[in-house]
């Protein structure tokens, strides 16, 4: 089953928030999700130590260089999905992670500074695809962005798409609920509610939707 890498070299871009909502989502659909963090902040440990995890989720945590390949491997099953939220470089690590995936989402913030960092990561996946003679299906999300968009943001994906890049949509919006899920821990349909939270559901549901198409077609080709 898919092997989902989150990765961007861009701190802050929103990594772990993805991460957790794809998760929790996937899981609340019926999938059972492993989530491995390989972010020495440790965000998805943090989250997963808050309050009981919701059910058909496992998170592993301090998985490194040596064991990433044969971890992912090893819960890479049938019924089951990878997620893997990696460190904020570039490194031997985030490239091994990156050789094993089915799908790669970079999330970015749409500003000018992201984006260019952003694309770094995408410089990457290429390498690996050179090394290993194969595709590695992969898509930018935005994150954190705002009911309107900026002239900014709109640029920055018109940029993207004409380079060839695949952007999902929904992007992630800012809202409280992605925010306090560091917090309280859990998901959105149990944790406390913050601000618009059927908005934060429903946002939350079409992007792990819009993940899942991708999957599966992934797997039809």
């Amino acid at each position: 089953m898919p092997v989902i890498v989150i990765a961007s070299p861009k701190g802050g871009a929103g990594k772990s928030t993805t991460a957790v909502l794809l998760g929790t989502e996937l899981a609340h659909a019926g999938a059972d999700v492993t989530m491995l963090d390989c972010d020495p902040n440790g965000s998805v440990t943090l989250w997963s130590e808050r309050a009981p995890l919701p059910p058909r989720i496992r998170v592993l945590s301090d998985v490194g260089e040596a064991g990433i390949i044969k971890t992912i491997r090893t819960h890479d099953t049938d019924g089951s999905v990878v997620i893997v939220d990696l460190e904020g470089v570039a490194s031997r690590l985030v490239s091994r992670a990156i050789s094993q995936a089915d799908l790669v989402i970079t999330p970015m913030r749409a500003t000018t500074l992201d984006a260019t960092i952003g694309v770094r990561a995408l410089s990457l996946i290429g390498e690996e695809e050179e090394a290993l003679g194969r595709d590695i299906r992969h898509a930018v999300v935005f994150t954190m962005t705002r009911a309107i968009r900026s002239k900014q943001h709109t640029g920055i994906e018109e940029s993207l798409k004409e380079q060839g890049v695949d952007i999902i949509e929904p992007a992630l919006m800012e809202r409280a609920a992605f925010s306090a899920l560091f917090e309280f821990g859990g998901d959105l349909r149990g944790m406390p509610a913050q601000g618009r939270m059927e908005g934060a559901l429903q946002n939350a549901s079409e992007f792990a939707q819009a993940v899942y198409a991708r999957l599966s077609a992934e797997e039809a080709a």
